[in-house]
């Protein structure tokens, strides 16, 4: 006999509330873990096309590690190094840019060279601003993942727990379908295949196109000779998974560089804002709906809302896990609004006959 539907909320519910805590609890320990299996999780498929091709599993899980080392130590050497000394001269080049913006605006609107506008104020104030601010924020961006626990431990745990649980992916599966409550074992599996298609289609397909479309714009941009276009193309592409916010926002950027460095070559300038207008063309109609697809189901406004709830609730490691928590939250969501709208509650007795009636016919 299955166990009444309010004992059973009242247990899922403890194992939730469990769930949330050991997140809060222990979210810096537990940041190599959810990324070393976010990592095997988006490269289970490629080690089942090996599979398929005649590879072994642990061949597989090998062939795919060492390949990931090789990119590692690839992007170690050649593009980690450009990208921090583009974006450190960026930071330091914050004040030139700022002095030639107020001595433009000066030039343009006189009435701003008395020095006791405000504007005239503000504007003196925004290289230390960006400066001193900027510094925070690369200091951040570069150390926030390896801030929470030493980079030794992260560089060393993330590829080993990576490799093991590739290496068992399939095993583990199956495990947990064995321990899936058996009256609701269909309907969890099914839940679970359109979670899993959600995060397929958003994660690792928005994630193609973050990659492909960043490398896009920073190899155009370094090619049209901008300065730190290297920069502006990785923030453009860590971005894109918002969409237009990536493009709008690193068009703006390489466009204010642009009219800097290349100010009255309007041909150069004109050129760098095509490169973006090109980026966005090619993302709307050909990288996301191929690698994306149309029906993910997964609205940008609650992703943002996962992503600012995670993120103020648990750090770090509450928007490495704010994805898959909206995606389960939203297939779940269409699943309870098809259950309420196959039921009394929603249909009332439109086309059925209501219990008295059949009660009096049996009589």
């Amino acid at each position: 006999m299955a166990l009444p539907v309010r004992q059973q909320l009242f247990y899922w519910g403890i194992a939730t509330a469990v769930f949330l805590f050991l997140l809060w609890a222990l979210g810096n320990v537990m940041l190599p873990f959810l990324v070393g299996g976010a990592i095997a999780y988006f490269l289970d498929p490629v080690a089942d096309r090996l599979e398929r091709l005649g590879m072994s599993r642990v061949g597989a899980t090998v062939t795919i590690s060492l390949a990931a080392l090789l990119m590692a130590v690839l992007l170690v050497l050649a593009i980690i190094p450009t990208l921090i000394q583009q974006l450190t001269g960026l930071i330091n080049a914050a004040p030139e840019i700022s002095q030639r913006l107020q001595a433009f605006l000066v030039e343009r609107f006189p009435e701003l060279s008395d020095s006791t506008s405000t504007i005239r104020q503000t504007l003196a104030q925004i290289a230390q601003t960006i400066q001193a601010k900027g510094g925070q924020l690369a200091e951040t961006l570069l150390s926030s993942a390896m801030g929470i626990v030493s980079a030794v431990v992260f560089i060393v745990v993330v590829p080993v727990v990576a490799f093991y649980l590739l290496l068992d992916w399939d095993h583990m599966v199956a495990k947990i379908d064995s321990l899936l409550p058996r009256d609701h074992a269909p309907v969890i599996r099914r839940l679970g295949n359109e979670i899993n298609a959600v995060l397929a289609g958003f994660v690792r397909g928005q994630l193609s196109v973050c990659l492909l479309l960043g490398s896009f714009y920073a190899m155009a941009l370094m090619l049209a000779g901008l300065q730190f276009g290297l920069v502006v193309g990785a923030i453009a592409g860590a971005i894109t998974f918002i969409p237009y916010v990536g493009s709008l926002v690193g068009g703006a950027l390489a466009i204010g560089l642009a009219l800097f460095q290349f100010w009255g070559d309007w041909v150069s300038i004109a050129f760098i804002a095509g490169i973006f207008a090109a980026g966005q063309f090619i993302e709307g109609n050909i990288l996301t709906p191929k690698l994306v697809g149309n029906s993910v189901g997964l609205h940008p406004v609650w992703l943002l809302f996962a992503l600012s709830a995670f993120g103020s609730l648990f750090g770090f490691v509450g928007m490495l896990v704010a994805v898959p928590v909206a995606a389960a939250i939203g297939v779940l969501t269409r699943f309870g609004i098809q259950q309420y709208q196959s039921s009394l509650l929603y249909r009332g007795y439109a086309g059925h006959e209501p219990p008295e009636a059949r009660d009096e016919a049996a009589e």
